[in-house]
């Protein structure tokens, strides 16, 4: 696989010489700057690129392997007649991107909210913090403090109850704590959400369902796959985050019959998906091996990282999760990464191009001196150095293996 991590630019607190030292070849980058829905400039993709290559004469190079994220305008996702405005501008943004030799673009269809977390802070026995989600802060959130109309029919009787009582006793630095995590914009971006507003974000999906936002992205697909297709581009949806429907909204990219419904909508090779062993794996009834085995030819990019399932409910789903160690959480890491490795070779038996997966280690702890540093939430230096030398040493590991 082809090591790499993500950087939102030059104000990341992480720098691409931190990257280069961690022993990254690839860059993840956008250019989050630019509103969404507006296109993406040659002058502007080139501007990122130079920045990223600029150490190349002295050092090993770093090249922009793949864009993380090419946002999806929500009148898309909505399936308002501007739609088709936006997604010419979607095609423009990936033949410009073409131009400049990056050719593996990934995006997501979930609706309004992008990933969502009720912690930002989850301590560890050790000390270290990671990024959690509790069903019942969130219910909290929705029920009590955005105050949904309708949020208590999400939510069962006894989690409707506990999170009534938790907010009676919450002191309003936790309140807000509370309301400034869940309404976090994307990942590098300088906007979150206002709770004024929020609610009118909502109003706006109250007549889109399962089957309309489902009808909505396969429109969607259908009109960029060709065109990705052409340029040589990879388009890879990133799974939802938690995979599964919040404040009411539906949420359709969460398991493998989302997947496959999603690649039989057009069958081209560049609608392709981001394979996101933490989003998927929060779910139990994902098989993360075989869904390796059946949709290789259709994983673009791939985010190693797991979670651990925390509390089970009474329908048999546990709902609450944290980040957890690389290598002891849910996900058996060493069947996807054998998995992953599989594919590979099968793809150097068939001559693609594309052979070797790029990879990025994702949602690292926050430790040792990053504690005391500003970070952007799971893409702090340390965590992300430790996650990929674990997964480095086991790639290598099964790579041995499999000679012998």
């Amino acid at each position: 696989m082809i090591h790499t991590m993500r950087w939102f630019g030059p104000n990341d607190p992480v720098s691409l010489m931190d990257i280069r030292q961690a022993g990254c070849i690839g860059i993840v980058s956008a250019l989050h700057q630019i509103p969404v829905g507006e296109v993406w400039s040659s002058e502007a993709i080139e501007e990122r690129k130079q920045i990223i290559e600029e150490g190349n004469d002295h050092y090993t190079p770093l090249n922009w392997l793949v864009v993380e994220s090419l946002p999806v305008h929500e009148d898309i996702k909505k399936g308002l007649p501007s739609r088709d405005l936006y997604i010419e501008n979607y095609k423009a943004s990936l033949r410009n991107l073409a131009k400049s030799g990056i050719y593996t673009v990934c995006y997501n269809f979930m609706p309004v909210l992008d990933w969502s977390r009720t912690s930002l802070n989850y301590t560890f026995p050790q000390g270290h913090k990671t990024l959690r989600f509790v069903w019942e802060d969130f219910a909290l959130f929705d029920m009590y403090i955005l105050k949904r109309p309708g949020a208590a029919e999400d939510y069962e009787p006894e989690i409707r109850e506990s999170a009534l009582a938790k907010f009676q006793n919450m002191s309003q630095a936790e309140i807000s704590e509370l309301t400034n995590t869940v309404l976090l914009g994307l990942p590098g971006s300088e906007e979150a959400f206002e709770l004024t507003n929020f609610q009118d974000l909502l109003n706006a999906y109250a007549h889109i369902g399962d089957k309309e936002l489902r009808d909505h992205l396969y429109y969607f697909i259908s009109q960029i796959a060709p065109v990705a297709d052409e340029l040589g581009i990879k388009l890879c949806i990133h799974p939802d985050d938690p995979p599964r429907s919040l404040l009411g909204l539906p949420r359709v990219v969460s398991t493998e019959s989302d997947l496959e419904q999603l690649l039989q909508a057009s069958n081209y090779r560049a609608n392709g998906i981001t394979f996101c062993t933490g989003s998927l794996g929060v779910r139990e009834d994902n098989d993360l091996p075989g869904m390796v085995e059946r949709f290789g030819d259709r994983i673009h990019f791939v985010h190693l990282r797991t979670t651990k399932r925390e509390t089970g409910l009474p329908n048999g789903h546990a709902k609450n999760f944290h980040e957890a160690p690389h290598l002891d959480g849910d996900v058996d890491m060493y069947a996807v990464v054998k998995a992953f490795l599989e594919e590979e070779k099968r793809r150097a038996s068939r001559g693609y191009s594309d052979s070797n997966l790029p990879m990025r280690p994702d949602h690292g702890f926050q430790m040792l001196d990053d504690l005391q540093k500003r970070t952007y939430p799971g893409y702090s230096a340390i965590g992300r150095l430790k996650a990929l030398a674990e997964l480095r040493g086991l790639e290598i590991a099964i790579s041995r293996a499999q000679e012998n």
